[in-house]
């Protein structure tokens, strides 16, 4: 940290004053609307990821639909199963109410992939088509819609790391933890910039090497999680406890959920390394019809590796 002769910092990272605006009576909040961007991304990206393998246009957007709705309600429940005691209990600083506000903050990646995948497989159930060629797709979707969202921990106030005299460091006011004078390393920051690279590595990675059946998301699942052990580790914010983070072993709880889907991940793509059975990538139903319709010229809707 650069300081003049007053002791005070002369290069930092400054967090904003607000993170709400009205249009007329109407809010508009700085973290939903990271969220909302990051989804609109990520969709388009994916639909542009999926056309490019022989898919058919708007599948990513209708597998979306259910994959959004029930990433969202993973991702609050997981924040307040870990944070329960933020809104109920005798250290409560919420109303119970408050859970069900998502603009708060509070949207756990863990609970969002959990649940969101199990809308993601209904809806390819549904359609007749393979997970796993869906689950690629939209890996590095995820990894950039990432590096989005984050920005809107930045907007309220959290997602900080320890004191720092980096020149990069945090600004973070009283009401938010912060002291005054103090800078903090901005883990939303690094974890955003790690999520970006992340999506261009997987976006290689496919391309260089033959990653299917959900093994370029099983990448996608160990990237994330290493970058998010050590960044974790540097965050000193409240995570599952009202005035500190509860911690096993040493460890915050999200630094173990890092351990185990790593190796998960890990395992799952040894386990899946042979693996060449085919993927449905237009539903059979479809292709007939295209089938009929171009006199008996269509594109195969298996895809072999």
């Amino acid at each position: 940290m650069l300081t003049s002769l007053t002791g005070m910092p002369l290069a930092s990272i400054p967090s904003p004053s607000e993170g709400v605006w009205y249009i007329g009576f109407i809010p508009i909040r700085a973290y939903a609307l990271c969220f909302v961007v990051a989804i609109i991304f990520g969709i388009w990206f994916s639909e542009r990821r999926w056309r490019a393998r022989g898919g058919e246009k708007g599948t990513i957007s209708e597998i979306a639909v259910p994959g959004v709705i029930f990433g969202l309600i993973g991702a609050r429940l997981y924040h307040v199963i870990t944070d329960w005691q933020t809104y109920f209990g005798p250290r409560a600083i919420k109303e119970p109410y408050r859970a069900l506000f998502i603009w708060e903050g509070g949207l756990s990646i863990w609970g969002a992939i959990a649940l969101g995948g199990v809308g993601m497989w209904l809806a390819c159930r549904r359609r007749g088509l393979s997970l796993g060629a869906v689950a690629d797709t939209v890996a590095p979707s995820i990894a950039f819609g990432q590096a989005i969202a984050r920005w809107g921990n930045w907007f309220n106030q959290e997602l900080y790391g320890s004191p720092t005299t980096l020149p990069w460091g945090l600004e973070i006011d009283q009401a938010h933890g912060g002291e005054p004078g103090v800078l903090y390393h901005p883990t939303f920051l690094y974890e955003s910039l790690w999520d970006a690279a992340l999506g261009f590595a997987l976006i290689l990675a496919g391309r260089r090497f033959t990653l299917r059946h959900g093994r370029l998301f099983a990448l996608y699942v160990a990237g994330y999680t290493f970058g998010r052990f050590w960044i974790e580790g540097l965050r000193i914010d409240p995570v599952g406890g009202v005035d500190h983070a509860v911690t096993l072993l040493g460890l915050r709880i999200n630094q173990w959920t890092s351990i185990v889907l790593f190796i998960g991940a890990l395992v799952y793509l040894w386990v899946t390394r042979n693996k060449g059975t085919e993927q449905i990538v237009v539903p059979v139903s479809q292709h007939k019809a295209s089938h009929e319709e171009n006199g008996g010229q269509a594109s195969d809707p298996i895809e072999s590796t």
